[in-house]
């Protein structure tokens, strides 16, 4: 029997990451459902009454403000044109382009097919299109979550390493809360576009791995 057992913890540990990936398409396929059929998500009203009555001041809006910026076109596009530059290995610089071309052309596909609207209630900035999955918060953790993924693979420094992979996790779920924060998404948009774009980065790292940086 413990043979039995310590087989399928060798198993679970060896595919954690497809099971992950199972999970998360999933659960994503699951509010996609809801979005779909136009039904009431519980984790929208809970997920906004929360933000609301814990955060939402005069102090703390400028800095959702910033936050959601880093989640932004310009500011991606940036860091992935300087990545391109000023990355000696010129494939890694391409892989990390080509990872915010396709998250944002997914984002893209799969607004258009869901075409939710955004909320209206209480808006503190202004936004265009549809509202599911979010964009800021799906496109940011396939950009920042790969980033994370090289800085593991090549940062030696363990402290370097772990600091940075910590800034950016949190910088990436900061920017979820700020879509929030700032009314122009529901919860299960962001949680909607965090779910995708994990499913999506364990694909995507596995066949840069394989085809470019094995190379």
């Amino acid at each position: 029997m413990k043979f039995k057992i310590q087989d399928i913890k060798d198993w679970l540990l060896k595919n954690s990451k497809w099971l992950i990936l199972f999970i998360c398409i999933i659960a994503f396929l699951a509010i996609a459902e809801s979005v779909w059929n136009k039904e009431i998500i519980v984790i929208d009203i809970i997920g906004y009454k929360v933000i609301s009555n814990l955060l939402i001041s005069d102090l703390v809006t400028p800095i959702a403000k910033i936050i959601t910026n880093f989640g932004g076109a310009i500011c991606l596009s940036l860091i992935a044109i300087i990545s391109l530059i000023t990355i000696k290995n010129k494939k890694i610089g391409i892989s990390v382009c080509l990872n915010l071309i396709i998250a944002t052309a997914l984002n893209i596909l799969l607004k258009n097919i869901l075409q939710r609207p955004r909320p209206i209630e209480f808006r503190l900035i202004n936004e265009t299109g549809y509202s599911f999955p979010s964009g800021h918060s799906m496109i940011s953790m396939a950009f920042y979550g790969f980033i994370i993924y090289l800085i593991y693979k090549y940062v030696k420094n363990k402290k370097i390493k772990y600091t940075l992979i910590t800034v950016l996790s949190i910088l990436i779920f900061s920017i979820g809360i700020s879509r929030i924060y700032l009314g122009v998404h529901y919860t299960s948009d962001v949680l909607g576009g965090f779910l995708i774009s994990i499913s999506y980065l364990i694909i995507y790292t596995r066949l840069v791995k394989r085809f470019v940086l094995e190379k």
